[in-house]
């Protein structure tokens, strides 16, 4: 059964236009829609400080860092899509589209904050899913193994890359500290749940290969 098929709940087989259709779908409510959040968001209890009120130079700088943290939601809807489009079980397949539905609040979240900040999203991000709906295809296709050890060390060092941030945070932005501080505990347990579910532990040289990507990806997005 292919793994975009949602025949076991409907009852509907679908045909090979559909299951193309399906991920034609998702990417294009990645990429244009106005993603609304299923939780509420973090920040929203917390006051705008006036070093961010008043100061355009921590606005533009913190609007940056959450266009980075936006496109790498976009990057990680697109990997947890290409994966499940070849993932092989059932149960990874849903862990893999329950982890999306919570990316989704991620999405939500970052695009409010950048435009309260009056920012932007990346121009980029077209090119971010495209070449992450491949990677993660490419992931899944090694087997569900690599593939859930594909999803533990990115959220890995996903959650490095936030902690990273908050510590570039203005000390009194509390807003954008309590939407990084969930997201970073959603990631940390989706790859708890990867390892859990028997994700294999990726060769040292991939490892090193993610970080560079993301590298490239997180310096390029600061700007655009």
């Amino acid at each position: 059964m292919n793994p975009m098929d949602s025949s076991l709940e409907t009852g509907r087989r679908y045909t090979l236009l559909d299951r193309l259709l399906t991920p034609a779908d998702q990417t294009l409510r990645t990429l244009f829609a106005s993603h609304v959040a299923g939780r509420p968001n973090p920040a929203e209890n917390q006051p705008e400080t006036p070093e961010i009120a008043d100061n355009p130079a921590n606005r533009r700088h913190v609007a940056a860092l959450m266009r980075i943290n936006h496109s790498g939601e976009v990057a990680a809807q697109a990997l947890y899509q290409g994966q499940a489009f070849v993932s092989r079980a059932d149960a990874t397949r849903a862990s893999l589209m329950e982890a999306a539905r919570e990316e989704t609040d991620h999405l939500a979240w970052c695009a409010e904050r950048i435009r309260q900040l009056g920012g932007r999203t990346s121009v980029l991000n077209p090119l971010w899913y495209a070449g992450s709906f491949t990677i993660g295809a490419l992931a899944g296709l090694a087997g569900d193994k690599v593939s859930l050890g594909f999803v533990a060390e990115t959220e890995r060092q996903v959650v490095e890359h936030l902690d990273g941030h908050l510590q570039r945070l203005p000390a009194e932005d509390t807003r954008t500290r309590a939407i990084i501080q969930q997201m970073s505990a959603d990631e940390e347990r989706h790859g708890r749940n990867a390892e859990l579910a028997g994700g294999a532990q990726l060769p040292g040289p991939v490892r090193a290969l993610m970080k560079l990507t993301a590298k490239v990806m997180t310096r390029t997005a600061y700007w655009l």
